[in-house]
């Protein structure tokens, strides 16, 4: 089983930048793929990026060129830094490790994004 406490939403104006943060515990984290999600309201959870245990990164077009997912074996944690956010970014974000979390369904509390216009 894997805890992941998400961080660093907020509100931001639409052009503004985010470091969302993720702590995951477990001692698997380092043969993982971790991955960022994320809910809208009124749509369904959807992969945004992903990163492999020797850094491969993967990521949906909907973010891609705006954001860079990276991670720390060694604190266990793994960042989605978001540039250039646009109100459609709007959404509430979970970690995932994604070997574990979207069989379980074991997700964090998220963290709150919103990008006004």
């Amino acid at each position: 089983q894997v805890q992941l406490v998400e961080s660093g939403g907020g509100l931001v104006q639409a052009g503004g930048s985010l470091r969302l943060s993720c702590a995951a515990s477990g001692s698997m984290f380092s043969i993982h793929a971790m991955g960022w999600y994320r809910q809208a309201p009124g749509k369904q959870r959807e992969l945004v990026a992903s990163v492999y245990p020797r850094g491969h990164t993967n990521y949906a077009d909907a973010v891609k060129g705006r954001s860079t997912i990276s991670r720390d074996n060694a604190k266990n944690t793994v960042y989605l830094q978001m540039n250039s956010l646009e109100p459609e970014d709007t959404a509430v974000y979970y970690c995932a490790d994604l070997t574990i979390t979207p069989m379980s369904g074991d997700w964090g509390q998220g963290t709150q994004v919103t990008v006004s216009s």
